[in-house]
């Protein structure tokens, strides 16, 4: 970032923050707030009785957590638990990279993780992807670019100068594919953009183009779709102007330090959800149609961008550890 663009920037880093306190008083705001995920909570199984096995330890990134759907996290976690009778305990963080670091160090079981991590972080790193969310008939999503639905910009090449929001260093949608797009352009962020910040979420990036805190951003098809459908009022606010190719969509991955019994417990569990009432409820209210065996090419886009952005051999630089 340019010296010049450091005051302006931490102007509406400062505005963004603001607008995430102040948004707990507003009805509308709550559903595009993070939570700040920082807490722990155990939720034991529907049968009652000693228990034997270790719990469970499922993580959750804000990222892939509105706070509308929360709650189905929570029951899909409940779930799991229940199929398994075994207690499971919820971690819940803010970012992708806390996420990583628990998985590194084989302190978590199960995790709700970006497609990027996945790509990136994948074996050795000590995980592996077991079920796919399957959205509105598709295994895959995109990176939508989105400005202000009143602003004149209509192409990335537009936003020369201008204030632009990433989400999160993990994030595919919301940093890499942004990346990856400057680097046809021959430039990147930090000399083409006048000023960047990270939201964190995809939600509060939404929110911050809507209220016009930054000229642009780069979030998930599915949290815009989803808000499209479920709650418009920040998202009708704002307009897409570029899509990405398509890639697999986030992966749900267990650690490999689990016995291969229980991966494919879990594997199964998922894969056939959808199939029992209860289950179906709950996928219904994550707007999931069911989950399917994660495919390699489904994610074969996100590492042609890594090796052209030189990630594969430069993750410290980048933020993917």
């Amino acid at each position: 970032m340019n010296a010049s663009c450091i005051f302006p920037a931490i102007i509406r880093l400062a505005m963004i923050a603001c607008l995430m306190i102040t948004a707990s008083a507003c009805d509308r705001d709550k559903e595009y707030t993070s939570v700040d995920f920082r807490t722990k909570s155990v939720k034991a199984p529907a049968k009652t009785q000693d228990m034997v096995e270790p719990i469970l330890q499922i993580a959750v990134a804000a990222m892939i957590s509105p706070k509308e759907t929360l709650v189905y996290y929570r029951e899909l976690i409940d779930y799991l638990g229940s199929k398994l009778n075994r207690n499971t305990l919820l971690i819940q963080r803010k970012t992708y990279g806390e996420i990583n670091d628990l998985l590194s160090k084989n302190q978590i079981d199960i995790a709700f993780i970006c497609s990027g991590p996945y790509v990136l972080n994948g074996n050795p790193s000590g995980f592996q992807a077991i079920a796919t969310p399957i959205i509105r008939g598709s295994p895959l999503y995109q990176a939508y670019l989105i400005v202000h639905s009143d602003s004149p910009f209509q192409k990335l090449e537009d936003l020369k100068g201008r204030s632009f929001a990433f989400t999160d260093p993990h994030s595919n949608t919301g940093f890499i594919v942004p990346r990856y797009w400057l680097s046809l352009m021959n430039t990147n962020p930090e000399t083409f953009f006048g000023s960047t910040i990270f939201t964190f979420s995809h939600d509060n990036a939404i929110m911050a183009v809507a209220k016009h805190l930054v000229d642009a951003a780069s979030v998930d098809s599915l949290y815009w779709e989803y808000y499209q459908t479920r709650n418009p009022y920040y998202s009708a606010r704002t307009r897409v102007i570029q899509k990405s190719e398509a890639f697999g969509s986030p992966p749900i991955v267990v650690s490999d330090a689990l016995s291969t019994d229980l991966i494919e417990r879990l594997t199964h569990i998922l894969l056939t959800m959808h199939q029992d009432p209860e289950g179906q409820r709950i996928l219904s209210g994550l707007l999931v149609d069911r989950f399917e065996s994660p495919k390699a090419e489904w994610y074969d886009p996100i590492r042609k961008m890594a090796e052209r952005l030189s990630l594969e051999g430069s993750r410290d630089a980048y933020g993917a550890r």
